[in-house]
């Protein structure tokens, strides 16, 4: 099933025994969301159609159950 997570604007968490985190960024358009991922070497914007659901960040599956543009709400793990 996953851990189910709700991030703000600015919030983070982390994936995979704490080697990445990602922060929810909102969404620059009203189409599209974005995530930034964060390790030890940098961080970059990962941008997503909201319509796209399903999502993997450093082989990690993430299932986005809902977007705005100040709040996203993750399944973080396993979920098929």
């Amino acid at each position: 099933m996953g851990n189910s997570i709700t991030l703000t604007v600015g919030e983070t968490t982390a994936l995979k025994s704490f080697k990445d985190r990602i922060a929810y960024t909102g969404m620059p358009s009203e189409n599209v969301y974005s995530i930034v991922q964060m390790n030890s070497v940098g961080a970059w914007n990962l941008f997503f159609p909201k319509s796209r659901t399903e999502i993997i960040i450093d082989k990690v599956n993430i299932l986005v159950e809902n977007v705005t543009a100040d709040v996203i709400q993750l399944r973080i793990g396993t979920w098929q």
